[in-house]
């Protein structure tokens, strides 16, 4: 009985890590985020099935040796060479999941998932967004955990002395297995333990409190292990029926926004920059100068970002291809050379000149490899500048330096080659955190880096103004992602709502645009504009046609997706399978359209 009794110990232990592990997540992550004792109880109580379950994962390794300890005299090896070491591995292991989940929480929003992993291989970027500081606090707690529980785990000792019915013994431990793998797996129903299981409120924080890191992590790993995920929730020919008009790819009777066919194009991907910190969301005072070019140009008031990463909405934009929970296509070569590019298209049909324009790593997430094999011909990025201007802000370059590179590129571009246009896009950066910016308008860090963002894009549109430039040139202005600042979370229609401007002399008149759409919406719509056809953008749609029968706008995240239509707005949740946010009139059909995108779109990547 005394090894029984060793192994509850170490079964105890593990649950009640995991448990202090959820109240010190909550009370790290709790600015923001309303709670009360009791919606601490309810957070672990909710949680515990999960725990439980978890912590009979790492017993498995404790029951064998409790087993084989039954036949082999030497059981201070055991304890020695084998317990000991395991302990310590599942102390490190933890200790890293605990620390990594309560600090990328903020940033990300969702819990400890395998797609950290996608950042290892250029660590200086992933670490860019945070103080030295900030990273020696979280490894001396890395470290004192990883002792702390390296000298709890290993307090339980397995017993020495030689058992008189190992038989009776062995076979009691046998006949432990079957409870065991049913406790692993969550019961004997068909579906199995999940992270779904624990949701439980309204409150998504509290959802996430609720779910064990660990096993988000590794169960995270069913989703990222290859470059495809297929989502399958229904046969094809129904697939196919519900998206049949959603997607027109012929543009009819569209609106003539440009005096031109054959503008200088400058598209600017404002870091961050969502409707929330615009009129969009009811602020005047953060972005004024976005707000007024908003007015002076057409202005796509129902916007909806595809995304919530860099890598992603830059995709979006240029490839007008959707974008998926936990797939970056950037960062699988050998699908983003085969989607389509506002810079291939403008390059070979209209003999366009191409740039791009990057203060910080271009290496980073493979975007030097996407941008090049989308046809850009030429990219400016951080290595091109002194080394002062390199370390001038985290991230890399600073935006008032860029925007003034951005300004003297327009410059020598438009005095060149005769009457060839150019194509340039612009990645701006510093409205990112760290939020570093050599400018305070505001107390807080993060209005202050969207005001000094403004503020260059202020001072470049009105040097662009007074240029010669100016005349046949379209500027685009739209943010590659919005984050998440306060209570507006995936949960808020708000949240992923952004500006889209375009402005400048090849802009016909000031106009609004109401339509709900896409920010991969854009490469239709401008190339339509262009009078070029889009057809092999399947998934944009030139929002200006006749054709675009049903307005409606998708977005994906990590955790789910969201669509707004004219029914309104729902939020689905792929961990617990269900809808999170219903503030539709028809949630049932947005739902299915949902599902039906998610299974098309990775159909058709996996198929290319």
């Amino acid at each position: 009985m005394k090894r029984l009794l060793y192994l509850l110990k170490i079964y105890v232990l593990l649950v009640l890590t995991f448990v202090g592990a959820k109240v010190v997540f909550m009370l790290m992550n709790r600015e923001g985020h309303d709670f009360g004792m009791g919606d601490v109880w309810d957070v672990l109580w909710h949680g515990l099935s999960l725990d439980l379950s978890t912590a009979l994962y790492f017993l498995i390794i404790p029951f064998i040796v409790v087993i084989v300890s039954l036949w082999w005299k030497r059981c201070d090896l055991l304890q020695k060479h084998v317990l000991r070491y395991y302990c310590f591995f599942i102390a490190a292991a933890f200790a890293l999941a605990f620390v990594a989940d309560t600090s990328l929480y903020p940033f990300w929003g969702f819990k400890l998932d395998a797609a950290c992993l996608q950042f290892l291989s250029t660590p200086g970027d992933a670490f860019t967004s945070v103080s030295w500081g900030y990273i020696v606090v979280r490894l001396i707690g890395l470290i004192g955990l990883m002792g702390f529980m390296g000298w709890l785990f290993t307090r339980p000792k397995l017993p020495t002395e030689a058992c008189r019915h190992r038989w009776l013994f062995t076979a009691l431990m046998v006949a432990l297995i079957p409870f065991m793998v049913i406790g692993i797996r969550g019961g004997t129903d068909e579906s199995t333990t999940n992270i779904g299981q624990v949701y439980y409120s309204q409150n998504q924080f509290l959802n996430h409190s609720a779910i064990n890191p660990v096993f988000s992590f590794f169960a995270s790993f069913e989703k990222t292990a290859g470059d495809i995920v297929d989502y399958e929730y229904m046969d094809e020919a129904k697939c196919k029926q519900i998206l049949s008009d959603c997607f027109p790819t012929t543009s009819i009777d569209t609106d003539t926004l440009l005096t031109t066919q054959t503008p200088n194009i400058i598209v600017i991907l404002m870091e961050s920059a969502g409707g929330e910190f615009t009129e969009i969301g009811g602020r005047t005072d953060i972005m004024p100068n976005l707000n007024r070019l908003a007015h002076e140009g057409i202005n796509f008031v129902n916007c909806y970002g595809n995304t919530w990463r860099t890598d992603r909405g830059t995709l979006c934009t240029w490839s007008g291809y959707p974008s998926f929970p936990t797939m970056s296509v950037m960062k699988m070569p050998a699908k983003s050379q085969t989607l389509p590019n506002i810079a291939r298209t403008l390059q070979q049909q209209r003999n366009y000149r191409t740039f791009y324009l990057y203060g910080g790593d271009i290496n980073f997430t493979n975007m030097r490899g996407y941008l090049v094999s989308g046809g850009f011909e030429q990219l400016t990025w951080q290595t091109d500048y002194t080394a002062e201007e390199q370390n001038s802000a985290s991230w890399g370059v600073r935006d008032d330096i860029t925007f003034n590179t951005l300004m003297t590129m327009v410059t020598e571009h438009h005095e060149a080659e005769g009457q060839r246009p150019f194509l340039i896009g612009f990645s701006t950066l510093s409205s990112h955190e760290p939020w570093d910016v050599p400018m305070q308008q505001f107390d807080d860090e993060v209005l202050n880096a969207f005001y000094y963002l403004d503020q260059c894009i202020g001072d470049f549109m009105a040097k662009l103004r007074q240029s010669p430039a100016w005349d046949n040139t379209l500027v685009i202005l739209l943010p590659d992602h919005s984050i998440n600042y306060g209570d507006i979370d995936e949960t808020k229609q708000l949240r992923n709502r952004i500006p889209m401007i375009w402005v400048g002399g090849a802009v016909r008149e000031p106009r609004t645009v109401n339509t709900i759409c896409n920010q991969s919406d854009l490469a239709a719509t401008l190339l339509a504009q262009l009078g070029l056809p889009h057809d092999e953008y399947a998934f944009s749609r030139d929002v200006l046609s006749s054709s675009y029968r049903y307005p409606f706008a998708y977005h994906t995240y990590i955790n789910g997706f969201s669509l707004v239509d004219s029914t309104g707005f729902v939020v689905y949740d792929l961990n617990s399978e269900q809808v999170i946010v219903d503030q539709s009139t028809d949630t049932k059909r947005l739902t299915q359209l949902g599902k039906a995108l998610l299974q098309a779109t990775s159909a058709d990547l996996r198929n290319r």
